[in-house]
């Protein structure tokens, strides 16, 4: 009996449909893209640069301990607590600015604190200094910090209503779409640098 063939089978047409499922599958998967806080890391320094004298009351102290305890200024603070405690540092209006050109800015006539004599000078020289430790979880230190970011927006959008009368979330998104406006650009900067946004964060403590 003679032997029978093994017919084969032509695989071209598998390949192609492989290829076709394997380029729909690029195309229509969504990937996970990680998200954080925007940045601009601070470029360094001249050799010959002299750090300024910075008072103790011009700095707002916010540690997250290793159980992801809230300290602020040393004392126990709740979350929802941290955003006015903020605003009330920032907008404190105690002292003089910081001398641009040799000429003192002047106290802040556009803040609402209690000119607190122990408390922040003028909002262009409050520094709120972040420290974490490194058991810290970064979803707590991720919550702190828009609290902070949120504190900023609000004495923002409140300077920009009074002057403008438009929130400065408002402005910010006009001058977006209009880039070349200039007067939108110098509402926006002045609002920015009414209320500039100055957090620092401290090297982590070690857990050990």
């Amino acid at each position: 009996m003679a032997r029978r063939n093994t017919p084969e089978i032509n695989a071209g047409s598998m390949a192609d449909i492989a290829f076709l499922l394997l380029i729909f599958f690029l195309v229509t998967t969504t990937m996970d893209v990680d998200s954080g806080i925007s940045k601009k890391l601070s470029e360094k320094p001249p050799p010959d640069y002299v750090p300024p004298v910075i008072k103790e009351r011009n700095i707002f102290e916010v540690n997250i301990n290793r159980n992801n305890k809230l300290l602020v200024e040393g004392d126990e603070m709740e979350l929802k607590d941290l955003k006015e405690a903020a605003k009330k540092f920032i907008d404190n209006g105690g002292g003089e600015g910081k001398i641009e050109n040799g000429v003192s800015t002047g106290p802040c006539t556009y803040c609402k604190g209690s000119k607190d004599p122990s408390s922040s000078d003028h909002p262009n020289k409050a520094i709120i200094s972040v420290q974490s430790d490194r058991l810290t979880e970064y979803g707590m230190y991720i919550k702190v910090q828009n609290e902070l970011l949120r504190a900023y927006t609000e004495l923002r959008n409140r300077l920009a209503l009074e002057k403008y009368n438009v929130t400065y979330d408002e402005l910010e998104d006009a001058f977006k779409k209009d880039m070349n406006n200039a007067s939108l650009k110098k509402k926006v900067e002045d609002i920015k640098t009414s209320y500039p946004q100055i957090i620092s964060d401290a090297e982590p403590t070690s857990a050990n």
